[in-house]
């Protein structure tokens, strides 16, 4: 079969989009490559394509536990045989899928990055036939880039035991990041294809505003269609969402903090367009392929041009004409100065936060390598009487020097155990025949429910038994007081996962020359996205081409610098006609300049304001003679 056989057999498209064919080929011919696209531009179908082709199973690395998980469950919908490992996954758990991975015939096994460096994973990858490693995110590999993650620095150990060739994926690459990726990863010889960033169809609108709900509210009155809105936190997502229904848009909010099915829910509503407008933190739109969004606003600034480049790319994925707007005022300014400050706290105190980690769960000296902590941010700062801000980005510092890899909400499944011995189950006396079904089913669907805790689906044995999640989960509350089972909820939980035994006072490693190169290129990107608000002379889309390194463009004629421009441009080549038939034709030559004011400051009209610089112009051309003082 041929790439496009594969494209036509598993998506339905007989033709690929702009640079996907040539990173197949460069994939297929066993050259390790690097790939960056802009969002949207079909990066998974890069790599997709060729470990279908190829015999063995693609190893796919991404820290996007939520795209993880939807794109296998996409290739699994298309017949393609896909499983992942990652946080939050008991060791029976990873030890099944990657059993699978190894002894069965599926074409792609996704990880977490912190996954590489396991015995258990170790002894699993000799036995592989690996495909293709394939990189998603490769920024994080970089410490150039701006989400710098050491567990990606493992990738290329991999090398050495897999023969396999690379592909790395990004689509928020400037090019000295390009340039730390290739050699990070080991490329055998540069191979960078890039595609051009231009999206001719996306308008990019920055508008300074103290009313932002107003200009809210009027966008999504005055553009048809889907839209997204994103803001820096929670409490801002649910009241912007609040004043828009209140108003008559049909709006909802998505956030880390609403369980999973509430998200799954909501999600499907907005692709739908059951719901129109989805206001959200950054937790939403990573893996919706949704074609049609016409509008993408910012209530906030975000903290850099990659994050940036990459939300607003969301709009207008289908081509059709769509809108990137950015909000601001004064206050964002200050609060990103703030932010900048608050992310980087002093070295003594984050090394601090480390020991009251490790106290707070009651780990020892040289012990806890291996363990994946529930850890609740509020419960945390409480017993240490600590602000939340600082001790965040104190465990974001320590993940970026490898002491330990934190994943924010992970979703943990219920998990179920039968206690009671198997032959003396048939002899309880249950409450009530739903008991028994409840018990029957789990016994069924589950094995190894009566070694150790099992994770159960609950919307599926809530479907199957006839009845609600909520009344699923009394019942097994209910046999659990009976003693009949071992009842664990689900939970929402962010996981510390320790990469090292606990480490004495003053041995923690926190190198302080990595602390002012990451401090340094922070504040390049704070700045950087402060001059893209602030400035109002240079093409918008042009702007950000220019960051990301592309160095020759045309202004994109749409977005609001051009626009303004254009319209100035209008009103000059009106103000040039006006003046040479006033002058010439009306006055006969002979005119003063309060003769052209009284024309030109008329404030029915709509000329230049720069009119004298023009009438200038057009003396020293000889267009129209001077005048009479």
């Amino acid at each position: 079969m041929s790439p496009r056989d594969v494209l036509k057999e598993y998506w339905g498209y007989d033709n690929f989009r702009p640079m996907q064919e040539e990173i197949i080929a460069s994939a297929l011919s066993g050259r390790d490559v690097l790939a960056i696209m802009p969002t949207g531009g079909g990066k998974s179908v890069c790599f997709q394509v060729p470990a279908i082709m190829a015999d063995g199973i693609a190893i796919v690395i991404t820290p996007l536990i939520a795209l993880m998980k939807d794109q296998v469950q996409n290739l699994n919908a298309r017949g393609i045989k896909a499983l992942a490992v990652y946080s939050g996954m008991t060791r029976r758990e990873v030890d099944l899928s990657l059993n699978n991975a190894a002894y069965g015939d599926f074409k792609f096994l996704y990880l977490s990055p912190e996954r590489l460096d396991t015995p258990l994973f170790r002894s699993y990858l000799e036995i592989m036939n690996v495909s293709y490693i394939v990189v998603d995110e490769a920024h994080c590999i970089s410490q150039w880039g701006y989400d710098f993650r050491p567990d990606y620095l493992r990738i290329a150990e991999l090398r050495s035991t897999i023969k396999a060739p690379v592909i790395a994926l990004t689509a928020t690459a400037t090019p000295p990041v390009a340039e730390d990726i290739m050699a990070r990863l080991a490329f055998k010889e540069p191979n960078l294809i890039k595609s051009g960033f231009e999206r001719p169809n996306l308008s990019y609108i920055v508008r300074r505003t103290e009313d932002k709900p107003g200009q809210l509210l009027s966008i999504c009155e005055g553009v048809p269609g889907t839209g997204i809105v994103y803001v820096r936190n929670r409490k801002k997502a649910e009241e912007l969402a609040a004043f828009l229904i209140s108003n008559n848009i049909k709006a909802s909010y998505y956030h880390a903090g609403l369980g999973t099915s509430e998200r799954s829910a909501r999600q499907e509503q907005w692709k739908n367009g059951t719901v129109r407008v989805m206001v959200c933190t950054n937790a939403f739109g990573m893996g919706i392929d949704k074609p049609d969004v016409r509008f993408v606003i910012h209530a906030d600034i975000p903290e850099n041009p990659e994050a940036y480049f990459q939300e607003a790319g969301r709009a207008g994925r289908d081509g059709l004409p769509s809108y990137a707007v950015l909000t601001w005022n004064s206050t964002d300014l200050r609060r990103l100065t703030q932010l900048e400050n608050i992310s980087f706290p002093s070295l003594e105190y984050i090394e601090d936060i480390y020991h009251k980690i490790h106290i707070f769960f009651q780990i020892p000296y040289e012990t806890g390598i291996g363990r994946q902590l529930r850890f609740k941010m509020d419960e945390f700062c409480h017993h240490f009487k600590l602000q939340k801000s600082p001790v965040y980005y104190a465990i974001r510092y320590l993940e970026r020097e490898g002491h330990w890899t934190y994943t924010e909400e992970i979703d943990i499944p219920t998990k179920v155990q039968i206690i009671v011995d198997r032959n003396e189950l048939y002899d309880i006396s249950l409450p009530d025949n739903a008991s028994v079904a409840l018990l029957d089913t789990l016994m069924r669907k589950y094995t190894g429910l009566f070694s150790f805790p099992v994770p159960i689906d609950e919307d599926y044995m809530a479907h199957h038994l006839g009845t609600t999640i909520p009344q699923l989960r009394q019942s097994l509350y209910q046999l659990s007081l009976q003693h009949v089972i071992r009842y664990i909820p689900c939970d929402n939980s962010d996981v510390i996962f320790l990469h090292h035994n606990r480490l004495q006072e003053g041995n923690v490693r926190l190198s302080p020359t990595r602390y002012n190169t990451l401090k340094a290129n922070a504040h390049e990107r704070t700045e950087a996205m402060k001059d893209y608000v602030n400035e109002n002379d240079e093409c918008r889309a042009s702007r950000l081409l220019r960051y990301f390194g592309q160095q020759h463009t045309t202004p994109c004629g749409t977005c609001d610098i051009c626009r303004a421009r254009l319209k100035s441009e209008g009103r000059s080549t009106r103000t040039e006609q006006r003046l040479r038939e006033y002058i010439n034709n009306e006055k006969h030559g002979t005119y003063t300049l309060n003769d052209i004011r009284t024309v030109l400051e008329d404030p029915a009209t709509d000329y230049d304001p720069e009119y004298l610089s023009i009438l200038r112009r057009l003396i020293d051309n000889h267009e129209v003679p001077g005048y009479s003082s």
